[in-house]
């Protein structure tokens, strides 16, 4: 929005100066804002160079392409953020279970349960915080 602005308000103070012509003693033509005495005024009209059709469509083209790439962008961008959501409530729910208590263990290859000690419990639940903290806030 600022861009159109500045160029609207460059243009209209290039439409508005004054163009002059004249010609020194050496026989050369000069134009400029400042005329010295003798100087005609010259009226200049802005060029308007309209598009062919093959133009317009190569701009239209143009345009969608880069409203599919801006589409593609926020719907990756939403897909994203569900993906991250739905890692932070499994944080969530996986501190709950360690922070309600009791006795939690691992299994091995041979079906044995090896339980977790109180501080094995702890870093556990420190290292959860410390994902959730660094992903989900």
């Amino acid at each position: 929005m600022r861009v159109w602005l500045g160029i609207a308000m460059l243009w209209s103070s290039c439409a508005a100066a004054e163009v002059y012509r004249w010609t020194d003693a050496q026989g050369q033509v000069h134009f400029g804002e400042r005329p010295p005495a003798g100087a005609q005024r010259v009226e200049v009209r802005p060029q308007v160079i309209e598009g062919d059709a093959d133009g317009r469509e190569r701009a239209a083209r143009w345009f969608d392409a880069r409203r599919e790439e801006r589409d593609a962008a926020r719907q990756q961008a939403s897909q994203r953020r569900g993906e991250r959501e739905r890692e932070c409530q499994g944080l969530e729910r996986r501190l709950a279970a360690l922070s309600q208590g009791g006795r939690y263990f691992s299994q091995d290859a041979a079906g044995e349960r090896h339980y977790y000690s109180d501080a094995q419990i702890e870093a556990a639940r420190k290292a959860l915080s410390d994902q959730m903290n660094g992903s989900c806030r």
